[in-house]
């Protein structure tokens, strides 16, 4: 029988596997782009454990190991931002960042409460947008940041939520 993935709130002790898979995992953008100096390939473990303990962050696990993660903070204007959404290469195209972005949005359902949910990948990497517009972000801004590399920022309202009581 096969084990099935958990998703759950990362702790401190997620740090370094949330590290070594967002270095795996953040390769293929660097190819992409050619540039191989990009934020989550040069982020070090101190500034990593700084943000998780500014942010929220979900794992996914398949047994003890750490396949997948996202984080995400609410600024004060209540847009949640989501940030590194990185899913293990192997587990790819099964449905799990998706249930990882639908999992740290319905964290923010609740408190701190988001106006709005907010993202950003590179204009070429077609698997996020994809996976981001079918969850239903669509593009607000587009920011060029270096020749042949564009920052594609998407945003969505939350679902609304019926809270009429029964006649």
């Amino acid at each position: 029988m096969g084990m099935s993935v958990t998703i759950s709130a990362a702790t401190a002790q997620d740090a370094e596997q949330i590290l070594k898979l967002q270095y795996l995992c953040y390769q293929s953008e660097a190819e992409l782009y050619g540039d191989y100096s990009i934020e989550p390939l040069t982020q070090t473990l101190d500034d990593l454990r700084a943000e998780l303990d500014r942010s929220h962050t979900l794992v996914a696990r398949l047994g003890d190991e750490v396949v997948a993660s996202v984080r995400a903070a609410v600024d004060e204007a209540g847009t949640a931002r989501i940030a590194k959404l990185i899913v293990h290469p192997r587990m790819q195209r099964h449905g799990l960042g998706g249930r990882l972005l639908d999992a740290i949005e319905g964290y923010f359902a609740g408190e701190p409460a988001a106006k709005r949910f907010q993202l950003f990948t590179g204009h070429r990497s077609e698997g996020n947008l994809r996976l981001y517009r079918s969850h239903g972000y669509a593009p607000v801004a587009t920011e060029q940041i270096a020749p042949g590399f564009a920052l594609v920022t998407l945003q969505k309202e939350p679902a609304a939520q019926s809270f009429a009581a029964s006649a």
